[in-house]
């Protein structure tokens, strides 16, 4: 198991023993469990974001810490936009879709006055960084 898996795993551990809630960098925010399916795997991936709601909708940062190109993640919802949430201690059905401008922006600035490191992020790299809307599927 890479570093990072190693790390995502320790976080979904505390996520699902505290019901949603973690410690650490994520501590007072909140944090959903993203399951994809892998884009060209076929696997289940369970990916620790951080996210803010938007009425009914939850929306979450493909910024992978500012890094020059998207996370992993991000091409899985784009294969495959039918997801599973996991939030607090509730588990639903999304569908995943890219925001266009200008709500991808409005959703962006929102997740930084939560949390103020996306700003970072966003000065980091050169490519516009993805907004992805979870909305329920009734």
């Amino acid at each position: 198991m890479t570093e990072i898996n190693e790390r995502n795993q320790k976080i979904i551990d505390e996520f699902r023993a505290n019901d949603g809630r973690v410690g650490g960098s994520f501590e007072g925010k909140t944090l959903l469990l993203l399951h994809t399916k892998g884009a060209r795997s076929g696997q289940e991936r369970i990916n620790p974001v951080a996210c803010i709601r938007d009425g009914d909708r939850l929306a979450v940062i493909a910024s992978k810490g500012g890094a020059p190109t998207h996370p992993d993640w991000y091409y899985n919802v784009v294969a495959d936009p039918q997801v599973t949430v996991e939030v607090g201690t509730e588990k639903f059905q999304a569908r995943a879709a890219v925001a266009e401008e200008p709500e991808r922006t409005r959703l962006y600035n929102k997740m930084v006055e939560v949390m103020p490191g996306f700003e970072g992020y966003r000065q980091k790299t050169s490519r516009v960084i993805p907004v992805i809307v979870l909305t329920p599927v009734k």
